[in-house]
């Protein structure tokens, strides 16, 4: 379920599924997903690590290319289709229409060629410059995401750099060819908070100048905070729960939602307070439960919730779309949650309810 797409849309993802057949079945990493975005715009895609974020980022780059992926659904970037297109025909797309600033900077980087090479190597290919207009336009790139010494960092392995400096020449090296659109795949993964803080300062930053739309994947939602237009939270390769930034940290629904925001440390509690963890573990992506996959790890969930399966609804009229059968804070949830209580729920999934209760009770359900 999506917003009509308007002239300012980019991208628009409709009902997108990826699974990958293994010898035990197809692996459903992405199951169904549709997503837009705007023109100058951030979405947030957020989700413990299996929940589909970074397979849902390369197969709408194209780059699930592996000879067990089968990819189905409509990925339309300025109106054109790009699902069904040949490795070829997604080449000309990469870094001038479309980046990606990979996960791990280290293992992105080939560590036996120099930094200035691997940065202007896509600038020469797409562009035509010669060598020394490319080793301008490079260390000009290196100046702009803030690397001291360009010109004697442009000669330099990535061994030699630190692991800031190494995210900040990917994301240089990502917007060499001015793309419309840029994944940032986790970019702050291994990070230290300080450098972590300006590498996201820095996105942030590099968009406004340029206008891109960018979708960021991580697992926090610490990270997204302030800084997305719109979050969607993925679950077990769907969408559980998507709206404007501020409307999903102050009205949200779904209880997966709910315990990812209580997993963050909060300064507000006492000292040595213990974090708040998801119990469980994610549903098996080959044989998904028949009902909603979170339900083994909800404090919320009754018999329908293992039993039928939610899809997504609106609330609102913020376009805040939810999938759940108990939504966090309405009168389902509080009957729910009671009746687990007096039916002998799990200490941990007690402990998670009674977690959230102050904030299921601040939650407004006027509408």
């Amino acid at each position: 379920m999506t917003a009509a797409p308007t002239d300012h849309t980019a991208l628009v993802v409709e009902d997108l599924r990826t699974h990958f057949t293994v010898p035990a079945g197809a692996v459903k990493a992405v199951d169904g997903v549709s997503i837009a975005l705007d023109r100058g715009k951030t979405l947030g895609v957020v989700g413990e690590s299996g929940s589909g974020k970074t397979v849902l980022a390369r197969t709408i780059m194209g780059l699930n290319v592996a000879g067990n992926a089968m990819t189905t659904g409509s990925v339309k970037y300025e109106g054109k289709e790009l699902v069904g297109r040949s490795p070829k025909e997604m080449k000309a797309l990469w870094g001038t229409e479309m980046a990606m600033v990979f996960q791990d900077p280290m293992t992105s980087l080939n560590p036996v060629v120099k930094v200035g090479r691997q940065l202007t190597e896509h600038v020469r290919t797409h562009l035509g410059v010669s060598k020394a207009e490319a080793r301008s336009i490079g260390t000009d790139l290196l100046r702009s995401v803030k690397i001291p010494e360009a010109s004697e960092r442009f000669d330099v392995y990535p061994h030699e750099m630190s692991g800031g400096m190494r995210q900040r020449v990917c994301i240089a090296m990502a917007l060499a060819c001015s793309p419309e659109v840029l994944f940032a795949d986790e970019p702050t993964t291994a990070l230290d908070v300080t450098v972590q803080h300006q590498i996201l300062n820095l996105l942030a930053a590099q968009q406004r100048d340029r206008n891109m739309a960018m979708i960021l994947v991580t697992h926090d939602l610490g990270v997204v905070a302030g800084r997305t237009d719109e979050i969607a939270v993925m679950y077990a390769g769907k969408v559980v729960e998507k709206a404007p930034t501020a409307t999903l940290f102050s009205e949200m629904r779904h209880p997966y939602t709910e315990a990812l925001l209580n997993s963050i440390p909060q300064t507000t509690k006492p000292k040595h307070t213990r974090l708040a963890a998801i119990t469980g573990r994610p549903p098996d992506l080959i044989n998904p439960p028949a009902g909603c996959s979170f339900a083994p790890r909800c404090p919320y969930a009754r018999a329908r919730c293992h039993d039928e399966e939610p899809v997504l609804q609106i609330a609102g009229t913020s376009g805040h779309q939810f999938a759940c059968h108990t939504p966090v804070g309405s009168p389902a949830a509080t009957e729910a949650f009671e009746a687990n209580l007096a039916e002998g729920l799990p200490a941990a999934l007690v402990a998670a309810g009674q977690d959230s209760a102050p904030a299921n009770q601040q939650t407004d359900w006027a509408d």
